[in-house]
């Protein structure tokens, strides 16, 4: 039963934090006050709208179905767009560091590389997930 109430105020808490960022994001203070950040993030903001408030839709379906076929679809959904949104940020790179440090550009790409792998490695186990659920298999206990 702690597990259940665990995993459902971890739905909540996701909830409470994509809304914030999305608020934050795109109200105040907004992505303009981050002196990095070019005009160019506006070609990328609709996916990363997209993704936060996928977060926050799934999340609350999370709160109220526990299955594990809806939970890995869930998950599948979110993975995607948020895949998207970070591979649009490579392609648009939205990003002027100025006269600071030069390395900045790459450890960003190495960042964004990053988040592409850990996306996919994502994917690959919410399918499995997927199929295991649909399958109806039980998860493991610990």
């Amino acid at each position: 039963m702690a597990d259940r109430t665990s995993t459902r105020s971890g739905s909540v808490g996701s909830v409470v934090v994509n809304a914030l960022l999305l608020w934050g994001i795109n109200i105040w203070p907004g992505w303009r006050v981050v002196p990095f950040l070019t005009t160019d993030m506006t070609r990328v903001l609709y996916l990363i709208n997209a993704s936060l408030i996928a977060g926050i839709i799934v999340n609350m379906v999370f709160v109220l179905v526990r299955n594990r076929a809806v939970m890995a679809l869930g998950n599948l959904v979110v993975l995607g767009i948020g895949l998207a949104a970070v591979i649009r940020m490579w392609e648009v790179f939205p990003f002027d560091f100025g006269n600071s440090w030069s390395g900045w550009p790459v450890l960003v790409r190495v960042f964004l590389v990053l988040g592409i792998v850990g996306s996919i490695i994502g994917a690959v186990v919410e399918v499995v997930n997927l199929f295991r659920g649909l399958a109806g298999s039980r998860p493991r206990t610990r």
